[in-house]
């Protein structure tokens, strides 16, 4: 089994140390890595959230005035509320080959190699730089890495390639689903559940609605369109949260309820919102608005990415196969702040260590051999961009 270095081990401990949960601030940890950079002569740009709380950093090892490769990852975590942990979450606990900790998986220990490394990567750049990008708010839509795009694009120069670092069991992924995610409130009109036929009842026509969602979805599982090589091959349909009424003998005026489209990467979630809006309009406002006119479906987005879809062909899949020794490539279902880099003409692959299905768990873990292994892959991304012309 490969061995990671004590270095990377030691930065997966230092980062994870950092209580980064999405909705609490980030600082803490990119003012260390900030430090870190440095105390190595490379210097950092911060690009702050509106508030001033969290922050992206970027930075760049090597001459400014050429394309380099971008390694990202984003540097915020998911709540652990509710869940059950044996060891400290926020203290790295090594035990029978895994790291245990929250954001061990998902996705410390690649940014914590990307720092461990920066000595060797200093080293190896010549005519091509290498370039940082420390993300925040990955876990709630994909925020904060769009204000550091946009300063990325603003500039002379810009990237020729990206790498992702989610865990993706060091395999390079090529392409993923996209999300659009949309918040529903129902307004209906309270009345004394003895007398339902003079009110609208807001949970019983969000349960229409959402009836409907489901058979969209069906429709999508049976007619498509589809997509093999991913491991869900259609875009799905999904109600994740619902909240309505106060009490059992009151007929409820609100229900709000939160659905998403993941979406095959050329597949347009926004129609199948706008088929979902029609059935509200079309099928349940007019009895609604017979009853009482101040009542109705409003829809809020909540958030939304872009599907990831670089070709086979391109550099940096060919570069990260080389990397990796594979013979080919895969697709995935879950989604990640790559399409983003790609919908700003960056071309970019998703690979790193760890496995996703050990992300946002209790207990969450990574295997120390992953680790080694994506050093042993920087390595040889290294080697091919320092021959890059």
């Amino acid at each position: 089994m490969p061995v990671p270095s004590s270095a990377a081990v030691d930065m997966i401990r230092r980062l994870v140390g950092f209580d980064t949960t999405s909705r609490d601030s980030n600082l803490s940890l990119i003012e260390f890595v900030k430090g870190h950079l440095a105390g190595h002569g490379i210097d950092s740009e911060l690009v702050y959230d509106a508030d001033g709380r969290k922050a992206n950093l970027f930075a760049t090892i090597g001459p400014a005035d050429r394309p380099g490769l971008v390694l990202s990852g984003h540097t915020d975590v998911v709540p652990i509320d509710g869940q059950e942990w044996v060891t400290d979450p926020f203290a790295v606990t090594e035990k029978d080959g895994r790291l245990y900790g929250r954001g061990t998986c998902d996705m410390k220990s690649f940014v914590a190699v990307v720092l461990a490394m920066v000595p060797e990567i200093k080293r190896s750049v010549r005519g091509s730089p290498v370039h940082l990008a420390f993300s925040y708010d990955e876990e709630v839509g994909c925020l904060g890495v769009r204000r550091m795009l946009d300063v990325i694009a603003q500039r002379p120069v810009r990237p020729y390639a990206c790498i992702v670092g989610e865990p993706t069991e060091m395999k390079v992924i090529r392409a993923h689903k996209g999300k659009l995610s949309t918040r529903a409130h129902v307004r209906g009109f309270e009345c004394h559940s003895s007398l339902a036929p003079h009110g609208v009842n807001a949970v019983q026509y969000a349960a229409e609605f959402i009836a409907n969602l489901n058979r969209i979805g069906r429709r999508l599982a049976t007619d498509g369109p589809f997509d093999r090589e991913f491991d869900v091959p259609f875009t799905t349909v999904h109600t994740g949260v619902i909240h309505g009424g106060t009490a059992l003998n009151i007929v409820p005026k609100d229900c709000y309820f939160d659905f998403e489209f993941r979406h095959l990467p050329a597949h347009d979630p926004r129609a199948l919102l706008a088929e979902a809006e029609a059935y509200a309009r079309r099928e349940l406002e007019p009895a609604m608005h017979a009853v009482q006119r101040d009542t109705g479906f409003r829809f809020e987005e909540l958030s939304s990415f872009p599907g990831l879809a670089t070709d086979e062909q391109a550099e940096i899949t060919q570069l990260c196969k080389a990397a990796t020794g594979a013979n080919g490539t895969s697709k995935v279902a879950f989604g990640t702040e790559a399409g983003l880099f790609e919908a700003t003409g960056i071309p970019t692959i998703v690979c790193g260590p760890g496995h996703i299905d050990q992300a946002h768990k209790p207990n969450e873990f990574i295997a120390v051999d992953q680790v080694a292994l994506c050093e042993a892959f920087l390595r040889r991304v290294l080697e091919r961009v320092a021959q890059r012309p």
